[in-house]
């Protein structure tokens, strides 16, 4: 008689961004055996539950069993008594339970954790950081944020948003000497790092510089045409991130610093950092390697998935 095989063990991880919702389904290996993408209800909520729903049911379908666990990177802050969440990028989920939502849709054990910090633990796994005892994912993006990994695992924090260095305040000196305005930010804070070191905070740079480039991209592209406000625009760019990059290394000391978003696709970033971050360091301190992501846009899901496996190992 032959011998019956036994289904093979999945977690699935989903990557919650602001135009889209990704899932990948992993073994325990990582291995990636069923992936899809559908559009972000930004704005309606029961379409968004529908949706990470019918994701999960087309999983389930295509592999022909249900995953042991699913991991969820959801974009912004979870308060820790009511379960709320607060999100800027997908403002459906403001207010609501989103995890005991899910949960009770799913009827499946969940693993909570910001997508950024997923971005982090996908690439302390077999990723760009593999092998070092700690790690810092850099996101510059949209926004700017990370999560910080001791030996492979997520460092959450007692708030759950340990990484969240976007949300540090702009320093008086900084301000005065690039002429930089206040700026409100989403969070309710002021002088937020975020708005002044992420794709917009560029464009706003260039701006205040006397350009017109309506995004990150476009400043970019004028910088490498040689156009001097452009280049600019970036010289102070990367003086602030040289000061925030600084303020990590003095307060977590990564063995290595990983990013992620859309700037970090510029290949100047990874030549032009460690000298920018230098100044900010007192002797003796080092700046650790500074690496391009190994998984891209797809680290958020797969992250997830690691989340779901280290919170819910195989039975």
């Amino acid at each position: 008689m032959a011998e019956q095989t036994a289904p093979m063990q999945t977690w699935y991880g989903i990557d919650i961004g602001g135009t889209k919702i990704e899932l990948v389904a992993c073994d325990a290996a990582l291995t990636v055996h069923h992936r899809q993408r559908v559009a972000t209800p930004t704005h309606d909520y029961a379409a968004f539950v529908a949706a990470v729903g019918q994701l999960v049911d087309d999983a389930d379908a295509a592999l022909g069993t249900r995953a042991v666990a699913v991991g969820l990177g959801l974009p912004g802050v979870r308060d820790r008594d009511s379960g709320r969440q607060l999100s800027a990028n997908v403002p459906a989920l403001s207010g609501h339970t989103v995890g005991r939502d899910l949960e009770a849709r799913l009827q499946c054990p969940l693993a909570l954790g910001n997508d950024l910090q997923c971005f982090a633990l996908s690439e302390a796994h077999d990723g760009a950081a593999a092998g070092y005892p700690s790690m810092f994912g850099v996101i510059l993006g949209t926004g700017a944020g990370g999560g910080y990994c001791l030996e492979g695992r997520l460092v959450a924090g007692n708030n759950g948003i340990a990484g969240e260095w976007g949300h540090w305040s702009l320093p008086a000196t900084l301000q005065l000497r690039h002429d930089l305005p206040l700026l409100d930010c989403g969070c309710g804070l002021r002088g937020c790092l975020e708005r002044y070191v992420s794709g917009s905070g560029l464009a706003m740079i260039h701006e205040r510089q006397g350009g017109q480039a309506c995004d990150a991209t476009a400043v970019v592209e004028q910088a490498h045409a040689g156009d001097p406000i452009a280049l600019q625009a970036l010289a102070i760019h990367r003086d602030l991130l040289g000061y925030s990059f600084a303020s990590l290394i003095l307060a977590l000391d990564p063995h290595v610093i990983v990013l992620g978003g859309g700037l970090s696709k510029l290949e100047q970033l990874y030549r032009d950092l460690p000298a920018a971050i230098e100044p900010y360091l007192f002797n003796g301190v080092r700046v650790p390697p500074i690496l391009p992501p190994a998984f891209g846009d797809a680290g958020g899901a797969r992250g997830a998935a690691l989340l779901a496996r280290q919170h819910h190992p195989a039975s």
